[in-house]
């Protein structure tokens, strides 16, 4: 597969996608999102590929967030296609993969980063990790699904204390919650994963894929379209404007409400 800003590996029957942008932070841009969709796809369909583990490269980020400039001056209906094409082509997609994907999360996993481990089936965070939904900071609200998962995995209080400060959590409060199922050493974070891996492909793939089925059915759709219609909404306000001009200048918002 030819990608620019990810790598992906088939090693025997299990694949490993790594989003590769360290400069970045591997930060997810519309590009980036369209080469996971990609990944994902062509893997899902190969019958030798059992198992996908994906993760961020470099030491320091899984993925610290979505590229801000990018969307920094969208309108509503720009915001609100942002967020359904993205629920669209990566985050539901994940989801729905009936190959089951563990999310090997190496550092910071930040709003659009967290939003696409929670879409995977499961977590496994090295030692350092940090994860957080800073998106109010922004004047805006979580819009790859976190409004959903989250208190999905964590409950709806710890959920909305953690999208409404935007504050990161560290890994051991994040095992607590039971937002990530192990912590390891970050020198182990692949090869645990893998091990887990193994013992998944001895098991019938075809139960695999309808018990991952079954789980989702659990999930109602409904809050997602909310989610969209809130994260476009928020591309109007002055709080977004706002949030968005002292992230890129570098400096702490004045939020006013409106």
């Amino acid at each position: 597969m030819d990608f620019v800003n990810i790598l992906s590996e088939k090693e025997g029957n299990m694949a490993v996608i790594t989003i590769n942008r360290p400069n970045k932070l591997n930060a997810l841009n519309r590009e980036t999102i369209t080469e996971l969709h990609r990944a994902f796809d062509e893997l899902d369909k190969d019958k030798e590929v059992q198992v996908i583990i994906v993760t961020g490269s470099g030491p320091k980020a899984f993925v610290a967030g979505a590229d801000i400039s990018e969307f920094a001056d969208f309108s509503i209906k720009e915001g609100s296609i942002l967020a359904a094409r993205g629920q669209e082509l990566l985050f539901d997609f994940v989801e729905q993969l009936t190959t089951p994907v563990i999310a090997a999360i190496n550092g910071f996993a930040l709003g659009g980063g967290l939003e696409l481990a929670m879409a995977c089936h499961f977590r496994v965070a090295s030692d350092n990790a940090r994860m957080g939904l800073p998106e109010v900071t922004l004047g805006l609200i979580p819009g790859y699904g976190g409004t959903q998962r989250l208190p999905q995995l964590v409950g709806k209080g710890r959920a909305l204390e953690m999208i409404m400060t935007g504050e990161m959590i560290g890994v051991e409060k994040a095992h607590l919650y039971g937002l990530v199922n192990h912590i390891v050493a970050q020198e182990e974070l692949l090869s645990y994963c893998k091990q887990i891996g193994e013992k998944i492909a001895k098991n019938s793939p075809k139960a695999i894929a309808t018990a991952i089925n079954a789980v989702n059915a659990g999930f109602s759709r409904s809050g997602y379209r909310s989610e969209i219609e809130g994260f476009g909404a928020s591309f109007g306000t002055a709080d977004f404007k706002e949030g968005t001009s002292a992230f890129l200048e570098k400096r702490k918002p004045n939020f006013k409400g409106e």
